[in-house]
C-alpha cells in the first residue's frame, strides 16, 4: 500500500505540474495575443494616405479648344426690286469675279414706272420752256402801262417753279435708271458662291425671295475665302497669352495629320460673364480655298511658360473656411494644414506659387476628415496613378515603419 500510494502522488504531481505549464503557457500565449492586437489596434487606428511631391511645371503650356471657320467676307445678296428671276448664271461653288453677273431679274412694273418717269421729265421741260419764254417776254413789257409789275414777278416765279419741277423730274428719272442697274444681280468681291436660294421663274421683290418659306432669304451668298477668321471662345486662365505674335495649330478631321497655322489678329476684351471666355480671332491663309467656311476646327496653343513655379494634382487640394490648402506630412507622421497660394489651372494639375517646396511630401487625394496635426500612416502610391508627381524614392523608405512604430507609441503614451 505504501508503494502504491507513493505512485499515486507521484502521478497527481506530475499532473499539477503539466496542468501549471499548460496554464502558463496558454496565459504567455494570450498575453503575446493581445499584444499583437493592440499593436495592430494602433496601426489600424491612424489614416493611410499616400504622398506625392510637388514637381515643376511645364516649360510649355498648350491648349486645345474647338473653334469655328468664317470667310474672309461674307455677302448675302438681296434683290433691290420686285420682279421674276429670268435667269441665274453661278450655281453652288462657282468662283466668280467683282462684279460678274449672277443673275437677271424680269420686272415689267420696273420698267413702266421707267418709262412713264421719263415721260413726266418731257412734260417737266416743256411747261418750263413755255414758262420761260413767257416770263421773258412779260419782263419786255414790265415798266410800261401794258402789264403790272405783279404780274410780270408771278410770271418770273411761274418760271422757277417749273424749272423745279424739271428738277423733280430728273431726279425721279435717275433713280429708275439706278433701280434698272439692279435687274442685274452681281458680285460685290471676288470670291465663291457657296449659297443659291433662287431659281428661274421665281418671284422676288425688295426685301429678298418671298416665294419659299413667306420670308425674304437671300438669293445668293458669296463668300471670300483667300483667307479665313477662326473664331475660338478662350477661357480666362489663358487671356495672358492673347498678345501679338501668338501662333495657333488647327487640325480638322477630314485631313488627319495635316495641320494649318493660323495667326491671333484680335479679341473682344472683356468676357462672356455665363462661359467666363473670350471670344478670340484668327486668321489664315486659304490660296488653295481646302478649307472652307463652316468648318470645325480643334485650336492648338502653344505657349511658353514658367518651369519653377510647382504643380500640384487638382484631387492633392482641400477646400475649407480656412481657404485653400495642402496636408504636408513631416518626419513625425503628422499632418500639417498649408495654406496655398495657386495660379493657372492645367487641366489635371494646377500651379502652387507659394505656401509649399519642391521637397514637401503632400498627402494625394486626402479625406474630409483629417485633420491638422493627425498622425498618419504612409504607402505607396498605386502604380500608374499620378506617377508624374512619384518621387524616385520609395516614399515608404523615408517614413520607415520603425520610425511609425516609435512615433504611434509615444503618440499612444501621450
Amino acid at each position: 500500500m505504501s508503494n502504491f500510494s507513493k505512485k499515486t502522488k507521484a502521478i497527481f504531481l506530475m499532473i499539477g505540474i503539466c496542468a501549471c505549464i499548460y496554464a502558463i503557457f496558454g496565459i504567455v500565449e494570450r498575453q503575446h495575443d493581445v499584444v499583437k492586437l493592440t499593436e495592430q489596434a494602433r496601426k489600424d487606428s491612424f489614416p493611410i494616405v499616400q504622398c506625392i511631391q510637388p514637381q515643376k511645371g511645364p516649360a510649355i503650356r498648350s491648349l486645345t479648344l474647338p473653334g469655328d471657320v468664317s470667310a474672309w467676307y461674307q455677302a448675302p445678296i438681296y434683290a433691290q426690286v420686285s420682279g421674276y428671276v429670268q435667269h441665274w448664271y453661278k450655281d453652288y461653288g462657282a468662283t466668280v469675279k467683282a462684279g460678274e453677273l449672277l443673275a437677271t431679274i424680269d420686272t415689267p412694273g420696273l420698267d413702266a414706272q421707267y418709262e412713264a418717269a421719263k415721260a413726266n421729265l418731257k412734260v417737266a421741260q416743256t411747261r418750263y420752256q413755255l414758262a420761260a419764254v413767257t416770263a421773258k417776254r412779260w419782263q419786255a413789257l414790265s415798266g410800261t402801262r401794258a402789264v403790272s409789275q405783279q404780274e410780270v414777278d408771278v410770271q418770273v416765279a411761274n418760271a422757277k417753279v417749273q424749272k423745279a419741277e424739271v428738277d423733280a423730274a430728273g431726279h425721279e428719272v435717275a433713280r429708275y435708271e439706278a433701280l434698272q442697274a439692279f435687274k442685274k444681280i452681281k458680285s460685290p468681291f471676288s470670291g465663291v458662291v457657296t449659297s443659291r436660294l433662287t431659281d428661274v421663274g421665281d418671284f422676288v421683290n425688295n426685301n429678298g425671295d418671298l416665294s419659299r418659306q413667306g420670308k425674304a432669304t437671300e438669293l445668293f451668298t458669296v463668300s471670300d475665302i483667300h483667307k479665313l477668321r477662326i473664331f475660338v471662345d478662350v477661357p480666362q486662365d489663358y487671356a495672358s497669352i492673347l498678345k501679338k505674335g501668338l501662333k495657333a495649330e488647327l487640325t480638322t478631321i477630314q485631313y488627319p495629320g495635316k495641320t494649318f497655322q493660323a495667326d491671333f489678329l484680335t479679341s473682344a476684351r472683356a468676357f462672356n460673364m455665363a462661359s467666363r471666355t473670350v471670344t478670340t480671332e484668327l486668321t489664315v491663309e486659304n490660296a488653295s480655298h481646302i478649307l472652307w467656311p463652316g468648318t470645325f476646327v480643334q485650336v492648338h496653343f502653344i505657349t511658353p511658360a514658367d518651369p519653377d513655379i510647382l504643380i500640384i494634382p487638382e484631387q492633392a487640394l482641400i477646400f475649407r473656411s480656412e481657404g485653400m490648402q495642402v496636408a504636408v506630412v513631416g518626419n513625425d507622421h503628422r499632418v500639417r494644414m498649408q495654406k496655398v497660394k495657386l495660379g493657372n489651372n492645367l487641366g489635371k494639375s494646377i500651379q502652387v506659387l507659394a505656401g509649399i517646396k519642391k521637397t514637401d511630401w503632400i498627402v494625394n487625394n486626402p479625406s474630409a476628415g483629417l485633420l491638422n496635426g493627425q498622425q498618419v500612416k504612409i504607402v505607396d502610391s498605386t502604380p500608374g496613378y499620378n506617377d508624374n508627381f512619384q518621387n524616385s524614392e520609395s516614399v515608404t523608405k523615408k517614413y520607415d515603419n520603425d520610425s511609425f512604430k516609435k512615433n504611434a507609441a509615444e503618440s499612444n503614451v501621450e
